[in-house]
């Protein structure tokens, strides 16, 4: 009742400061105080101030004499609904992370269950798959118990011989039905393993991957799925043409960090696709892996879960993969992923139909909103322009009640999420990555609601490089558009501030504001569609292991290793020995207490470190359990 009290009584404009300031002052004292309390207080008087500007809105802001302003303003409006109902949702899903712990697997090795590790692939060079399959024979699992299958949807002799070649499982079929999700149903119908772990072919998986996520279903009889993060070592497009990776959080952090670990405090953690295991026979009771949608992996774990069964979230990273090269095929993927939520959201929809809790229904909800958000979002890059170009009043209210109403609106949701999201996400770069995305998933969401079963699988590119920087106009011609735009609008508004009527300077200055953000943001989607030139083949990942450098003279180095790819290694060497480029040394680096030498050729030397190639072409010495006895530190 007091809660409100607060939110509904109308105050003065003097009252309304009052109570902005009284608890934006709260936010501000208490936001960095520890405890789960002060998030949950946080998210109170946050959504606290979002409702009582909603419902002014709904209530005191609409021009119902002028047609052109009140659609204008019904437009605004029904954006700001969407906004506010999408931040009510997500605090629910993520207002208590579960922080689950890996189970231990008994220490009877005969009572670790089958697995079938399936390995699917359409399009990818051998290069990007190659790995995976390296890394998948290593797991730590009774030999007896894996089998490993690489299933080609691209029917290619070279994988067939490859796999052959390392004495793996090769699957194909005769048509390509159903895109992934036909192509792990048809690979069903041939194997036989309890537990199915999927990769896609650039996720290189840990040894201990299975020992991490498989007691839980021993524990548990009724758990379908336990999903681990999709964890990445290379840039995304926006890491790589913004120049931020390693700097910022990139796009996914969010989801694997906190998002899908609060889905687990309500039993709604949904598979992604890869980097998980599944219950066989959870997935024969549904008849497969579903194949309604293009996002077959959120799909199959809804209908699960309507029948009762539990999924798991282990926050461990047991798994890596490639990001795509290109802003182009970023967007391709991010164009599936939202055509197949809407389709979801419109055959299956989470809030109606049978076997799901509230909360479930709310976390699944969430996740399929949030790629709606494409004309809300452009709704807000357009909606000043009504007032600079068009005088428009949109917001029917003097300028000085619309800045008491909103600005405590967002400053309210920027502190609690940030409180919440912390080292996940960040509030600018999270808004160019939602600015970019925006136009191109407006129209396959509206046509998903319309039409489900319109709209086709497409396979993400990886592996590829971009041998020259470049513009790609293509992509970026929408944001041009916009853009001029609102520097039209811009330009509109400082005539107007300099020639227009006095009482309209505050109403004026406030849209110049709203533009300027606007420019600033589709200004950095220009930067993300100005691509940067990638000719790196294999990507190297900043790690610290212990390592030992032989050189041809019989030099030994105890050292460390600065950053590992596929293709070469960086060691830690300081000054204490200068290697001539185009030397040939040896690596040795260990598998727990196995030590295995690689052959490397020197490529340069700079601050302390030396940076190598493999040559792998050499024999490879493999020194089973030895110990090397070193100079150096």
């Amino acid at each position: 009742m007091i809660a409100t009290a607060f939110i509904f009584t109308p105050f003065s404009t003097f009252g309304q400061v009052v109570f902005s300031v009284s608890l934006l002052s709260l936010t501000i004292l208490f936001r960095n105080v520890p405890g789960h309390l002060v998030s949950l207080a946080l998210i109170v008087m946050s959504l606290a101030v979002s409702t009582r500007y909603i419902w002014w809105r709904l209530s005191s802001t609409l021009n119902w004499d002028r047609s052109l302003d009140l659609i204008w303003g019904v437009l605004l409006l029904a954006a700001e609904i969407y906004a506010y109902v999408f931040l009510v949702l997500g605090y629910f899903q993520t207002a208590w992370p579960l922080h689950r712990k890996m189970v231990p697997l008994p220490e009877d090795e005969t009572l670790w269950p089958t697995v079938d590790v399936y390995i699917p692939t359409y399009n990818e060079p051998l290069e990007v798959v190659r790995a995976t399959i390296y890394a998948a024979q290593g797991i730590d699992w009774p030999t007896d118990k894996l089998n490993i299958y690489l299933l080609d949807d691209g029917r290619r002799p070279e994988f067939e011989e490859f796999a052959s070649m390392v004495k793996i499982h090769y699957l194909t079929r005769p048509d390509n039905k159903y895109a992934k999700a036909g192509n792990l149903n048809h690979a069903m119908t041939k194997t036989h393993g309890h537990f199915i772990a999927i990769f896609d072919c650039d996720h290189i998986p840990t040894r201990s991957f299975l020992q991490t996520t498989m007691g839980g279903f021993l524990k548990d009889s009724k758990l379908f799925l336990v999903q681990t993060p999709h964890q990445f070592y290379s840039a995304d497009p926006y890491e790589k043409n913004l120049f931020t990776f390693r700097a910022a959080p990139n796009e996914s952090e969010l989801f694997y960090g906190l998002v899908q670990d609060g889905n687990d405090f309500w039993d709604s953690t949904f598979f992604c696709g890869s980097c998980a295991v599944l219950r066989r026979s959870a997935l024969d009771e549904i008849g497969g892996v579903a194949v309604e949608t293009v996002t077959e992996d959120a799909h199959t774990s809804l209908k699960l879960h309507r029948l009762g069964y539990r999924s798991a979230y282990l926050k461990i990273p047991q798994a890596a993969g490639l990001s795509t090269e290109s802003l182009s095929s970023y967007i391709g993927q991010r164009i599936r992923w939202a055509r197949g939520m809407a389709q979801i959201f419109r055959l299956d929809n989470p809030f109606l139909g049978r076997g799901l809790t509230l909360m479930q229904r709310i976390s699944y909800g969430t996740a399929m909103l949030n790629f709606f958000g494409g004309i809300p979002r452009i709704l807000f890059l357009t909606a000043p322009l009504a007032f600079l170009l068009f005088h428009s009043y949109v917001i029917l209210a003097p300028a000085l009640t619309v800045l008491i109403y909103v600005i405590p609106h967002i400053l309210h949701a920027v502190l609690a999420k940030s409180r919440l999201q912390g080292k996940y996400r960040s509030t600018f770069f999270s808004e160019v990555y939602e600015t970019v995305l925006s136009w191109y998933i407006a129209w396959p969401t509206t046509i998903a609601m319309i039409n489900p079963k319109k709209g086709k699988f497409n396979v993400t590119a990886k592996g590829g490089l971009i041998l020259d920087d470049y513009f790609d106009f293509n992509i970026a011609m929408p944001f041009i558009a916009l853009i001029v735009l609102n520097l039209a609008g811009f330009s509109a508004g400082i005539y107007r501030i300099i020639h227009g009527p006095e009482n309209e300077v505050l109403s004026v200055a406030f849209n110049l504001v709203w533009t300027f953000y606007n420019c600033l943001m589709l200004g950095c989607t220009l930067f993300v569609a100005s691509e940067v030139r990638q000719v790196r083949a294999s990507h190297r990942v900043q790690v610290n292991l212990p390592a030992i450098l032989k050189t041809s003279d019989g030099f030994c180095l105890q050292t460390h290793t600065a950053d590992y790819s596929q293709g070469g290694i960086s060691l830690v060497v300081g000054r204490e020995r200068t290697v001539a480029p185009e030397d040939r040394v040896h690596v040795s680096l260990w598998r727990g207490d196995e030590e295995h030498t690689f052959p490397a050729q020197v490529m340069s030397q700079s601050e302390g470190t030396l940076r190598m190639k493999w040559l792998f072409e050499s024999v490879l010495i493999r020194l089973s359990q030895t110990t090397t006895t070193c100079s150096g530190s």
